[in-house]
């Protein structure tokens, strides 16, 4: 992998930064605090997303904005790569967005991306960081590591992981079988057990006795039902002699009951033939009354001669019915141009009446609007007397608002700035104190480092030995250092006591920067309050004159509101007395129509009387049939009656006594035997029922048993099956287990034998013979006296180079040893000569140069500030950071300024 370009907006310390890489070497320098690490934490964010951030989201958006973007540019195994991330802070929350782009595949999302790089790397972010990423101050995680846990971080990026991670499956799978298996070896051993104790049953012999008893049981029922049926034949015979004489008797009592049915029939309708007599007399009487009754009408009515009908009526002369409709429908013609004639003068007296009183009511509202617009000219000329008063108090106010600006523009007067660039000052003495609080920062640490050297060479010096190899001290080329380490920490903490004071006078210079600040901000205040209130006084002088101005038209309007309603209340008297006119014809037009409703009442009722006649004479007319009609059916009922009498005869001699008595004898021994019988039968075939109950029992217990002995040798097949996949997962559980521990061995053999070609490579020094790395990862170092030495007892400077020697061997392993050649990430290491004195800074670069040349790692990047790795660099890139905007900027081929450390 190899990574092209790395753009920055907005991350961290960075404003917008844009740079591209080259293959070989390149060194990042600065000075401290520039914002080096930020630039290779930018790369490590792009790749890695939230797993690469320490702290939160938040912390990497560049202070005072909102959303910072990160992108790179990588060619991985051949293919070119191009991956965007980016946040964005909404107060509540911060967004996460990202894109890859490569070949002919793209992945959008947090969760795609981050699997699709951890899958083309081979590693996540802690393999990164343990592997391919020396971040500052970690160079010794490895060494200072358990051995438990330098194991599982070697184990993970050698693979080895996923070997333990399939075993544990394996395991799990064997534990799994083996609980089936138990639970079925149950199964099988509970189905011999049902087996066994049906087959001690002896089912099928039970089965035949039970059948013999059944067959013998079914011959018995046969001849007690053949006597039965020869009883109900000689029991239905007798019946059918009871039932004959019984249905004669019947039939005689039947025909005693019609014929005196009948008699009673005949009475009662000669009695309603003399009640429809009286009713029919009745009707005659009512018949004469309603002629009379229409002859008194007739008299009274003034009906037209037929003759001078027109022929259009269809009447003959003498038709004085059809006269009555005829004259009827003049009347009710007259009486509807009437009716209409009445409703439409009382339309017009209500729509008269409702104009005048609505003319009323508009002449009561206009001078009501009147009198209110008077009323508001005067409030408005009262409103205008008070508002002038409050204009001489706003002319007041607005003297006092200059003298208050002038008092506080008076605290420039010997300010350091000029009035309008105390924001700007502040900002920039602000800035400055965070550049010093970095630069402390940094003093700090390298103080703190120089403490730890000193006390841990007084130490080996008390005990005899060298600070820098551990030997005796005697004729030792490095005991002067310690004075160097001395001098150069008497030297930072006078620097950091300096630095200390400068920050404590540009606190008291930000104190009188915010006072000033505050000085500005409360001036435009009060000018933007003066403005306002001379707008506001402005406002009011204006809306004086439009309320005198207002009330003067109030009252125009007033008097000609007045005006128009006095011409409104003429207009409604005028159409009261047009209404009072039509009300007396009204009157009239009511008469009229009361005059022809009376003569349409009478000419109703002669219409009436000669419907009434023609109905009663049609009653009169049916009464008369119906009377006839019923004498009829009495002559039909007399024969009816004659013929019921001789049959009543004929069966009174039928009936024979004897015969009768012999039946009843021969029915009551037929029903004495059958009820014997049929509780024989009923007792037989409940037993043959239950039988037959035994015997179905025994036939499904011998299906049980058949059905169980099926169960039992398929779960017999299944425990063999079962036992044989527990045997292949115990089989396969070992193999993970054994391939695992072989190919930690291999890597284990590998990973010493590069570490020690790399130790020797960059530490030359006859004390040291080897280094032995355990199956457990332990690490042991081996002197030319057979003595051993744990790792934490080097000195400073050879413990980095042992990690960085681990650390390179790990790489060399991963890229050349898993899976055949793998295309691996940059080796970037981030100020890994912070514990390196000038010797081994000179075995770092040969550590470098090897990496490159020999092992053919493609790109390598360092962060330092180191002169001779500078020199050696194939490429520069230079950080710096302006002390006024806190932004820092990158830049390729820039030669650090001499002295600057």
């Amino acid at each position: 992998m190899r990574v092209d370009r790395v753009r920055l907006s907005n991350f961290k310390c960075y404003g917008d930064a844009d740079l591209r890489l080259d293959r070989g070497v390149t060194v990042v320098h600065g000075v401290n605090g520039s914002g080096k690490s930020s630039l290779l934490e930018g790369c490590f964010f792009a790749l890695y997303g939230s797993a690469a951030i320490p702290g939160t989201r938040e912390d990497v958006i560049r202070t005072g904005e909102e959303e910072c973007e990160v992108e790179l540019w990588f060619r991985h195994d051949g293919v070119d790569y191009r991956l965007e991330r980016s946040l964005k802070d909404y107060g509540d929350r911060v967004s996460h967005d990202c894109l890859l782009e490569g070949g002919d595949a793209s992945w959008e999302g947090p969760s795609s991306v981050d699997a699709a790089i951890t899958n083309l790397l081979r590693m996540d972010a802690d393999a990164f960081v343990n592997c391919a990423y020396v971040r500052q101050g970690e160079v010794n995680k490895l060494i200072h590591a358990s051995p438990s846990t330098r194991q599982d971080i070697i184990d993970d990026l050698l693979q080895l992981g996923k070997l333990e991670e399939y075993r544990e499956r394996a395991s799990e799978a064997r534990l799994g079988v083996n609980d089936v298996l138990d639970n079925a070896r149950g199964r099988k051993e509970s189905l011999d057990e049902q087996v066994a104790a049906k087959e001690a049953k002896g089912l099928h012999d039970q089965l035949n006795e039970l059948q013999s008893e059944l067959n013998e049981t079914g011959a018995e029922i046969e001849r007690l039902e053949d006597n039965v049926a020869e009883a109900e034949s000689t029991r239905d015979e007798a019946r059918a002699v009871l039932d004959d004489h019984e249905e004669k008797r019947e039939e005689l009592a039947s025909v005693e009951s019609d014929v005196s049915e009948l008699q009673d029939a005949i009475a009662a309708t000669e009695r309603e033939r003399e009640e429809l007599k009286a009713r029919i007399a009745d009707r005659t009487d009512d018949l004469d009354d309603l002629r009379a009754e229409r002859d008194d009408l007739l008299e009274a009515v003034d009906l037209p001669d037929a003759s001078d009908l027109s022929d259009d009526t269809g009447l003959a002369p003498d038709e004085t019915a059809g006269l009555v409709e005829h004259r009827l429908g003049e009347l009710e013609s007259e009486a509807e141009a009437l009716q209409e004639r009445i409703n439409e003068l009382s339309v017009e007296i209500s729509t008269k009446s409702d104009e005048a009183d609505r003319l009323a009511e508009r002449a009561a509202e206009l001078e009501n609007e009147a009198e209110r617009r008077r009323e508001e000219a005067a409030d408005l000329e009262a409103e205008a007397d008070e508002a002038d008063a409050d204009l001489d108090d706003l002319r007041e106010k607005l003297d006092g608002f200059d003298d208050d600006i002038e008092a506080h523009r008076e605290a420039f007067d010997d300010a350091p700035v000029e009035f309008g660039d105390a924001e700007s000052h502040l900002a920039a003495r602000r800035d400055e104190r965070e550049e010093l609080r970095d630069e402390a920062s940094d003093l700090r640490t390298g103080v703190q480092t120089l403490r730890n050297r000193i006390e841990e060479a007084e130490a080996l010096l008390e005990e005899g030995k060298c600070p820098e190899c551990g030997q005796p001290v005697d004729g030792s080329p490095h005991v002067d250092s310690l004075a160097d380490d001395r001098e150069e920490l008497a030297s930072k903490e006078a620097e950091l006591e300096a630095l200390e004071a400068d920050i404590e006078a540009l606190d008291e210079r930000i104190d009188r920067a915010e006072s000033l600040r505050d000085a500005e901000r409360e001036v435009e205040s009060l000018r933007e309050n003066r403005d306002n209130m001379a707008q506001l006084r402005e406002q009011k002088a204006e809306n004086v004159s439009e309320k005198r101005e207002r009330a003067a038209d109030l009252r125009e309007e007033a008097d000609e509101l007045e005006s128009e309603a006095a011409e409104r209340r003429e207009e409604a008297d005028s159409t009261r007395e047009a209404a009072d006119d039509l009300r007396s014809d009204l009157g009239e037009a009511n008469g009229e129509r009361a005059d022809v409703k009376a003569t349409i009442e009478t000419l109703d009722r002669l219409s009436e009387l000669f419907g009434e006649v023609d109905s009663v004479e049609a009653e009169a007319e049916r009464l008369r049939d119906e009377r006839a009609s019923k004498a009829e059916l009495n002559e039909e009922r007399r024969e009816r009656l004659a013929e019921k009498r001789e049959r009543k005869r004929e069966l009174e001699s039928a009936v024979d006594e004897e015969r009768v008595e012999t039946a009843r004898s021969e029915k009551q021994r037929a029903e004495e035997y059958l009820e014997e019988a049929t509780e024989a039968l009923e007792t037989l075939e409940s037993e043959e029922a239950d039988l037959r109950d035994r015997i179905g029992g025994v036939r499904n217990e011998i299906e049980e048993l058949e059905s169980l002995r099926t169960k039992r040798d398929a779960l017999a097949k299944r425990v063999d099956a079962l036992e044989s996949l527990y045997d292949e997962a115990q089989d396969l559980q070992e193999m993970y287990s054994d391939l695992r521990a072989e190919l930690r061995r291999r890597n284990v053999e590998t990973l010493e034998r590069m570490l020690n070609e790399t130790f020797d490579l960059v530490y030359q020094n006859d004390s040291y013979s080897h280094i032995e790395l355990s199956g457990d990862y332990e690490l042991t170092v081996y002197q030319k006296d057979g003595e051993t030495l744990d790792p934490e007892q080097l000195s400073g400077g050879e413990r980095a180079l042992f990690n960085l020697s681990l650390r390179c061997a790990i790489y060399r392993l991963l890229s050349e040893g898993v899976e055949g050649a793998a295309p691996m990430p940059p080796l970037i290491l981030d100020e890994p000569t912070v514990f390196l004195d000038s010797g081994h800074v000179s075995q770092l670069l040969t550590l470098v140069e090897t990496m490159r040349t020999e092992y053919g790692v493609e790109q390598i990047i360092l962060v330092s500030h180191d002169e001779e790795l500078v020199g050696a660099a194939d490429s520069l890139v230079h950080v710096e950071k302006d002390p006024t905007t806190n932004r820092s900027t990158v830049t390729r081929g820039k030669r650090p300024i001499p002295g600057l450390d």
